[in-house]
Protein backbone atom coordinates (compact mmCIF):
# COMPACT_ATOMS: atom_id res chain seq x y z
CA UNK A 1 0.00 0.00 0.00
CA UNK A 2 1.11 3.34 -0.77
CA UNK A 3 1.47 5.35 2.15
CA UNK A 4 2.90 8.20 1.05
CA UNK A 5 0.72 11.61 1.01
CA UNK A 6 -0.13 12.39 -2.35
CA UNK A 7 0.68 15.46 -4.78
CA UNK A 8 -2.33 15.56 -6.93
CA UNK A 9 -4.41 18.95 -6.47
CA UNK A 10 -7.44 17.37 -6.80
CA UNK A 11 -9.63 18.47 -3.78
CA UNK A 12 -12.52 16.93 -2.78
CA UNK A 13 -15.74 17.27 -0.37
CA UNK A 14 -17.75 13.99 0.55
CA UNK A 15 -20.85 15.89 1.96
CA UNK A 16 -24.20 15.04 3.54
CA UNK A 17 -27.48 17.72 3.13
CA UNK A 18 -30.24 17.51 5.93
CA UNK A 19 -32.92 19.38 5.55
CA UNK A 20 -35.30 18.85 8.45
CA UNK A 21 -38.68 19.26 6.88
CA UNK A 22 -41.09 16.40 4.92
CA UNK A 23 -40.31 17.47 1.35
CA UNK A 24 -36.67 16.76 1.96
CA UNK A 25 -35.95 15.51 -1.15
CA UNK A 26 -37.29 18.28 -3.10
CA UNK A 27 -35.18 20.24 -1.13
CA UNK A 28 -31.94 18.20 -1.75
CA UNK A 29 -32.52 17.57 -5.13
CA UNK A 30 -33.76 21.31 -5.70
CA UNK A 31 -30.12 22.70 -4.17
CA UNK A 32 -28.08 20.43 -6.21
CA UNK A 33 -30.38 21.67 -9.73
CA UNK A 34 -30.02 24.99 -9.09
CA UNK A 35 -26.49 24.81 -8.57
CA UNK A 36 -23.94 25.48 -11.00
CA UNK A 37 -21.90 22.40 -11.11
CA UNK A 38 -19.92 22.83 -14.36
CA UNK A 39 -16.54 22.60 -12.71
CA UNK A 40 -16.39 19.95 -10.42
CA UNK A 41 -16.89 16.22 -11.00
CA UNK A 42 -20.09 15.28 -8.41
CA UNK A 43 -21.68 12.04 -7.93
CA UNK A 44 -24.57 11.47 -5.65
CA UNK A 45 -25.54 8.14 -3.48
CA UNK A 46 -28.08 7.21 -1.30
CA UNK A 47 -26.04 8.39 1.61
CA UNK A 48 -24.05 11.39 0.29
CA UNK A 49 -22.42 13.46 -2.98
CA UNK A 50 -18.97 14.37 -3.22
CA UNK A 51 -17.62 16.94 -5.36
CA UNK A 52 -13.81 16.89 -7.34
CA UNK A 53 -12.25 19.31 -8.95
CA UNK A 54 -9.97 22.42 -7.88
CA UNK A 55 -9.97 24.15 -4.35
CA UNK A 56 -11.76 27.42 -5.28
CA UNK A 57 -14.83 26.03 -7.44
CA UNK A 58 -15.08 22.84 -4.87
CA UNK A 59 -15.58 26.02 -2.16
CA UNK A 60 -17.85 27.76 -4.15
CA UNK A 61 -20.05 24.74 -5.46
CA UNK A 62 -20.32 23.42 -1.28
CA UNK A 63 -21.49 27.24 -0.56
CA UNK A 64 -24.01 27.42 -3.66
CA UNK A 65 -25.54 23.95 -2.83
CA UNK A 66 -25.99 25.20 1.15
CA UNK A 67 -27.22 28.34 0.24
CA UNK A 68 -30.00 26.89 -2.18
CA UNK A 69 -31.25 24.22 0.45
CA UNK A 70 -32.22 26.94 2.82
CA UNK A 71 -34.14 29.03 0.90
CA UNK A 72 -37.33 27.21 2.03
CA UNK A 73 -36.61 28.94 5.67
CA UNK A 74 -36.06 25.28 6.66
CA UNK A 75 -33.69 23.93 8.95
CA UNK A 76 -31.29 22.36 7.44
CA UNK A 77 -27.89 21.27 8.57
CA UNK A 78 -24.37 20.39 6.25
CA UNK A 79 -21.97 17.74 7.00
CA UNK A 80 -18.99 16.89 5.24
CA UNK A 81 -15.17 16.29 4.55
CA UNK A 82 -12.89 17.92 2.61
CA UNK A 83 -9.46 16.78 1.68
CA UNK A 84 -6.59 16.93 -0.18
CA UNK A 85 -3.57 14.50 -0.77
CA UNK A 86 -5.07 11.41 0.34
CA UNK A 87 -2.53 8.48 -0.44
CA UNK A 88 -5.69 6.78 -1.44
CA UNK A 89 -6.71 9.02 -4.15
CA UNK A 90 -7.00 8.88 -7.66
CA UNK A 91 -6.52 11.48 -10.66
CA UNK A 92 -9.49 10.03 -12.23
CA UNK A 93 -12.94 11.74 -11.55
CA UNK A 94 -12.20 15.55 -11.42
CA UNK A 95 -12.27 18.52 -13.43
CA UNK A 96 -8.69 20.59 -13.19
CA UNK A 97 -8.90 21.68 -16.87
CA UNK A 98 -11.31 24.87 -16.39
CA UNK A 99 -11.73 28.55 -15.67
CA UNK A 100 -10.63 29.83 -12.59
CA UNK A 101 -14.06 31.81 -12.88
CA UNK A 102 -16.40 30.88 -10.41
CA UNK A 103 -19.91 29.63 -11.69
CA UNK A 104 -21.87 30.40 -8.49
CA UNK A 105 -20.03 33.41 -6.94
CA UNK A 106 -21.94 34.99 -4.04
CA UNK A 107 -24.66 33.98 -2.63
CA UNK A 108 -27.92 35.51 -0.46
CA UNK A 109 -26.66 36.85 3.26
CA UNK A 110 -27.55 34.03 5.85
CA UNK A 111 -26.42 33.52 9.12
CA UNK A 112 -24.40 30.01 9.83
CA UNK A 113 -23.52 28.27 12.57
CA UNK A 114 -21.15 25.79 12.56
CA UNK A 115 -18.11 23.62 13.99
CA UNK A 116 -14.87 22.33 12.31
CA UNK A 117 -12.41 20.19 13.03
CA UNK A 118 -8.70 20.23 11.16
CA UNK A 119 -6.37 17.56 10.47
CA UNK A 120 -2.63 18.22 8.94
CA UNK A 121 -2.19 14.38 8.46
CA UNK A 122 1.30 13.66 9.07
CA UNK A 123 3.14 16.57 10.04
CA UNK A 124 4.27 16.45 13.81
CA UNK A 125 3.86 20.08 14.26
CA UNK A 126 0.14 19.76 13.49
CA UNK A 127 -1.03 21.28 16.72
CA UNK A 128 0.66 24.45 15.92
CA UNK A 129 -1.04 24.36 12.68
CA UNK A 130 -4.65 23.76 14.39
CA UNK A 131 -4.02 26.85 16.52
CA UNK A 132 -2.74 29.07 13.91
CA UNK A 133 -5.90 29.03 12.26
CA UNK A 134 -7.56 29.36 15.22
CA UNK A 135 -6.16 32.57 15.80
CA UNK A 136 -6.88 33.35 12.16
CA UNK A 137 -10.45 32.46 12.06
CA UNK A 138 -10.34 34.82 15.57
CA UNK A 139 -8.55 37.66 13.02
CA UNK A 140 -11.20 37.01 10.60
CA UNK A 141 -14.02 37.92 12.80
CA UNK A 142 -15.85 34.61 12.54
CA UNK A 143 -14.58 32.54 15.65
CA UNK A 144 -17.38 31.59 18.10
CA UNK A 145 -16.23 29.17 20.45
CA UNK A 146 -13.84 26.64 21.57
CA UNK A 147 -15.19 23.15 22.10
CA UNK A 148 -14.52 19.60 22.46
CA UNK A 149 -13.06 17.85 19.32
CA UNK A 150 -13.98 20.83 16.98
CA UNK A 151 -14.02 24.56 17.54
CA UNK A 152 -17.44 27.02 16.04
CA UNK A 153 -17.17 29.01 13.78
CA UNK A 154 -20.32 31.06 13.05
CA UNK A 155 -21.59 34.58 10.76
CA UNK A 156 -22.63 35.53 7.42
CA UNK A 157 -22.69 32.16 4.95
CA UNK A 158 -19.97 34.35 2.86
CA UNK A 159 -17.22 35.32 5.44
CA UNK A 160 -17.64 31.98 6.67
CA UNK A 161 -17.44 30.11 3.45
CA UNK A 162 -14.37 32.50 2.97
CA UNK A 163 -12.62 31.41 6.46
CA UNK A 164 -12.96 27.64 5.55
CA UNK A 165 -11.50 28.04 1.88
CA UNK A 166 -8.52 29.90 3.28
CA UNK A 167 -7.88 27.81 6.23
CA UNK A 168 -8.00 24.71 4.33
CA UNK A 169 -5.75 26.44 1.23
CA UNK A 170 -2.86 28.04 3.61
CA UNK A 171 -2.62 24.47 5.13
CA UNK A 172 -2.41 22.94 2.39
CA UNK A 173 0.46 24.68 1.28
CA UNK A 174 2.32 23.52 4.51
CA UNK A 175 1.19 19.86 4.85
CA UNK A 176 0.55 17.79 1.69
CA UNK A 177 -2.65 15.63 3.20
CA UNK A 178 -5.10 17.87 4.83
CA UNK A 179 -8.40 16.61 6.18
CA UNK A 180 -11.31 19.29 7.02
CA UNK A 181 -14.68 18.21 8.60
CA UNK A 182 -17.34 20.78 8.65
CA UNK A 183 -21.04 20.34 10.09
CA UNK A 184 -23.31 23.26 9.32
CA UNK A 185 -26.16 24.28 10.58
CA UNK A 186 -29.06 27.32 9.12
CA UNK A 187 -31.79 27.87 10.05
CA UNK A 188 -32.20 26.56 13.57
CA UNK A 189 -35.19 27.72 15.60
CA UNK A 190 -32.06 28.62 18.38
CA UNK A 191 -30.21 31.35 15.52
CA UNK A 192 -33.77 33.50 16.26
CA UNK A 193 -32.38 36.76 16.53
CA UNK A 194 -28.69 36.19 15.36
CA UNK A 195 -27.37 39.06 13.27
CA UNK A 196 -27.47 38.45 9.49
CA UNK A 197 -24.71 41.75 8.76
Amino acid sequence: MNNQCGTSPIVGFRFTLSPMTSDFVSVIKGALNETDLQNVWRHTDDVSTVIRGRSEHVFDVAKAVLSHATKTGAHVSMSGTFSVGCPGDTTGDNLLDVTSELANGKVATQYVSSQFALYPLGDAEYMDIIYEEIDFAKARGVFNESMHYASGIHGDIEPVFSFYEATFDRVRAKTSHVVMTVTISVNSPSHEGQNNA
